[in-house]
């Protein structure tokens, strides 16, 4: 083949090379020339080697307003659960020997006082703490009588409804002689357990309703007294 002929050869392989390559060089401009929306910044997947974000802490009140109002806090707060406490339970300290044998002078108690409200109505055998009869001080004794009963003292038992009490925790008889006395229907027949030495129903009658304070729960002090006070209305229910 000639010169010629070769020359021929190479400038139509020159210009099919040229005919394939695809964007022309022509069209081959930096992306950020036409394109506003991608990133011309540093490329991110590399180390940055820039100066280091400076790490700023939270502000935190100091001095003794801080400490003010935290002691503040710490008063309310608690007053609020002492009062919250106070609503549900009462603590109570037994005095005298009017509860004997079950219960001691000395004994601290804690009250339910939410026993009979909006929870049920006090049950024969309940031992209740309530407010005495024209008296700035609060008592506790067993109710043995319920509103609409009729109560009897005599041979040494209490009598309901003309039915002997069974009372297992007494360690002597009821010696006296009271009624028939029927209560009316805000009214209790109210006992201590110790029946030779308690002031109770005998001597000022019928506990009105809305004295009762609420059901004795549990003994506290002292430590070997400790325990829930059993509730002797099962007992007292069979032999009504």
């Amino acid at each position: 083949m000639s010169a010629y002929g070769e020359d021929v050869v190479e400038a139509r392989a020159r210009l099919e090379r040229e005919a394939m390559a695809w964007p022309p060089e022509t069209w081959e401009r930096p992306a950020s020339a036409w394109r506003d929306d991608l990133w011309v910044g540093p490329d991110p997947f590399l180390p940055y080697d820039g100066p280091a974000a400076e790490a700023v802490a939270p502000k935190r009140a100091t001095g003794y307003s801080t400490l003010a109002r935290e002691f503040v806090e710490t008063i309310v707060l608690t007053a609020l659960i002492f009062l919250g406490i106070r609503l549900v339970v009462q603590n109570f300290r037994i005095e005298g020997r009017s509860m004997e044998p079950n219960l001691h002078t000395g004994q601290y108690l804690l009250v339910n006082k939410l026993a009979y409200h909006g929870f049920g109505q006090p049950q024969r055998g309940d031992i209740v703490v309530f407010q005495a009869w024209e008296q700035e001080k609060d008592f506790i004794k067993r109710i043995v009588g319920l509103p609409g009963d009729e109560v009897e003292i005599h041979d040494g038992a209490v009598y309901v409804n003309e039915t002997p009490l069974d009372e297992p925790y007494l360690d002597q008889p009821t010696a006296d002689n009271v009624g028939p006395i029927r209560l009316t229907e805000d009214q209790y027949y109210v006992m201590g357990d110790n029946r030779g030495n308690s002031s109770d129903s005998r001597t000022y009658g019928p506990l009105p309703a809305d004295r009762v304070v609420g059901k004795a729960w549990l003994t506290y002090w002292p430590p070997n007294a400790i325990g829930v006070i059993p509730d002797r209305g099962q007992s007292f229910a069979s032999s009504r």
